[in-house]
């Protein structure tokens, strides 16, 4: 096949996923059966445009491909929205993966006549649920944040619970000399490492980024798609869980305040679905129908099993001391959803050359269509027949980067306007945009709107904010007040000025003292409130605790509101620079207030 007939064929086969992909959500199927049937169809056992029966190519285009699936779930997520869900993420994880693998282990063994080690391992292969199946699910999905979170955090975590298992009872079945214990210190060797190795690569990455300018926006995910490889390939090059380091160092990028961070997550969510693609189709050819009459009624048996006792079972105990209600641990049971990673795992035991691995290929083919095709298109009418789906998304709107203007330190950004959100009604003078942030634009239907303070918003408008880097952090919170109330500035308490503490002094500002652009502290004292940010260089006004003011840069001054007035003037008159003039006449207004 020559250069152009393959590039040929890899184009037509993204587009057969795409159309499937719509296909699938017009008709409320998953897309995951869909992208399989593509494969079939094409493979050997179908049409025979391609033979493949390469299983190592097949492991590694899984391997990556669910490498760069989680790292796009963590970098969507965010560390922040994980947090609160993490106890339970973790129990499902770790205690619902090995549960799950139990009873799917003893159901094999006595369904096909398989040893306990066989079965445990077939056990092992479909006890994961699948990141790109549930993080499909939960973005058409109305469940309640909480719920959604749960399930994206379990998602991303136990995929390497169900590796190690699959590698643990491999070694255990090949060597007789291994057993339990070796797994558990595998266990502790791999997740230990991908931990590090993951938190350690996303902080380097979030600190290189904020520090450096690169040249063009379209370089930042090439940086980001970097740290996803360093990460993945540090940690199993240290023996480590690759897969659990690709996914905090996604975590980390998400949390991170970094720039062109839609930019990064559009790009990483297109390669996402490249990957989703790709892997499903790869799959898809493995599979071949002709040998899938000798196990479908006992491997019918086990997905139902899976489906019903063995996964909703190990999930409701393992999530007892959490505050869930009974009809969100029924979802949570409901809602693990396989897809491709039992099987990839299930290509792990037909390279390393183990007995009945070719069959086990075949169950979990079966147990993947059967829990996708019963829990996949009923989890939204179960949820909203529990009574646990809201009128929100389950995963919050994002903000869509409609451009990054890169010499002002800004950013634009677009807010769609949900129905039930606490702004609609309300004037843009009451939206409580930040000094550093401006409405510039509202979108209304076919119209643009130019905003004046007294114009009142409306459900289904796009607001497009220009925001300063400088007031990210306020801007997360203000979005959460847009969609959730209440509406405004939350009221700001500025500490009174302590006895004795307006002592004047100035002094040159030292690489020792901290970013003079957004300081912690100011000489041991913590600072209480920014309250402006200096543009031509590094310098802010803020108020310290103890009720003193600063004005921090090349400078520093320090002392009471009426002391740094009559210092301020006095830099005034004697400055020539325009926008150091600009910048005394912003301090002498802000503290006159």
């Amino acid at each position: 096949m020559s250069d152009g007939e393959l590039i040929l064929v890899a184009a037509a086969l993204l587009a057969a996923g795409i159309a499937a992909s719509l296909l699938a959500s017009r008709i409320r199927l998953p897309g995951l059966l869909l992208f399989l049937a593509v494969g079939m169809a094409i493979g050997t056992d179908g049409t025979d445009w391609i033979d493949f029966r390469d299983y190592e190519l097949a492991r590694t285009i899984g391997v990556v491909a669910l490498a760069l699936i989680l790292f796009e779930g963590g970098l969507v997520a965010g560390f922040e929205e994980i947090r609160p869900v993490l106890r339970p993420s973790l129990s499902l994880a770790v205690l619902g993966t090995l549960g799950t693998c139990l009873i799917c282990g003893v159901a094999a063994s006595w369904l096909f006549d398989f040893s306990t080690l066989e079965g445990l391992l077939l056990g092992a292969i479909i006890s994961s649920t699948d990141g790109a199946a549930v993080f499909a699910l939960l973005r058409e999905s109305t469940l309640r944040r909480k719920l959604a979170r749960t399930l994206e955090g379990e998602a991303g975590f136990n995929d390497p619970v169900a590796v190690l298992l699959v590698v643990g009872f491999i070694d255990w079945i090949d060597r007789p000399d291994y057993g339990a214990l070796d797994m558990l210190g595998l266990f502790a060797q791999e997740m230990g490492i991908g931990a590090v190795v993951g938190a350690a690569v996303g902080w380097l990455a979030v600190s290189a980024l904020r520090s450096t300018r690169l040249a063009s926006p379209g370089l930042y995910p090439v940086a980001t798609l970097s740290a996803a490889g360093l990460a993945f390939g540090g940690a199993a090059s240290l023996h480590g869980s690759g897969f659990l380091a690709a996914y905090l160092a996604g975590l980390v990028l998400g949390s991170g305040r970094i720039p062109a961070k839609q930019t990064i997550t559009v790009f990483h969510q297109g390669l996402a679905w490249v990957a989703q693609i790709a892997m499903f189709l790869a799959l898809g050819l493995l599979v071949f129908p002709s040998d899938l009459g000798d196990v479908w009624l006992e491997g019918t048996g086990l997905a139902l099993i899976l489906v019903f006792v063995a996964r909703p079972l190990p999930a409701i105990v393992s999530t007892a001391f959490v505050r869930f209600t009974t009809g969100e641990r029924v979802v949570l049971g409901w809602a693990g959803l396989r897809g491709a990673v039992p099987v990839v795992l299930a290509t792990f035991p037909v390279i390393e050359g183990v007995e009945h691995s070719t069959e086990f290929f075949n169950i979990v083919f079966f147990a993947v269509v059967i829990s996708t095709l019963l829990q996949g298109t009923t989890v939204e009418w179960l949820a909203r027949g529990l009574g646990v789906t809201t009128s929100e998304p389950a995963l919050p709107r994002p903000l869509v980067e409609t451009g990054t203007v890169r010499r002002l330190g800004a950013e634009i950004v677009e807010y769609p306007v949900g129905p039930d959100d606490a702004i609609v009604g309300q004037l843009v003078r009451e939206l409580g945009l930040p000094r550093d942030a401006l409405l510039s634009v509202i979108v209304r239907g076919e119209e643009a709107l130019l905003p004046r303070g007294s114009t009142r918003i409306e459900a289904a408008d796009r607001l497009h904010v220009m925001v300063r880097e400088e007031v990210a952090e306020e801007m997360d919170d203000l979005l959460e007040r847009w969609r959730s109330g209440p509406v405004g500035l939350p009221p700001r308490h500025r500490p009174p000025l302590r006895s004795g503490a307006a002592v004047f002094s100035t002094r040159p500002w030292t690489d020792s003292d901290g970013d003079a652009g957004f300081p912690k502290d100011v000489q041991g004292v913590p600072v209480a409130e920014q309250i402006r940010t200096r543009r031509d260089t590094r310098g802010a006004l803020v108020q310290l605790v103890d009720g003193r003011f600063a004005v921090t840069g090349p400078l520093l001054a320090i002392g009471g509101p009426l002391q740094l007035q009559r210092y301020a003037r006095r830099r005034l008159t004697t400055e020539k620079d325009a926008a150091a003039r600009a910048w005394w006449q912003e301090v002498i207004g802000a503290l006159a207030r």
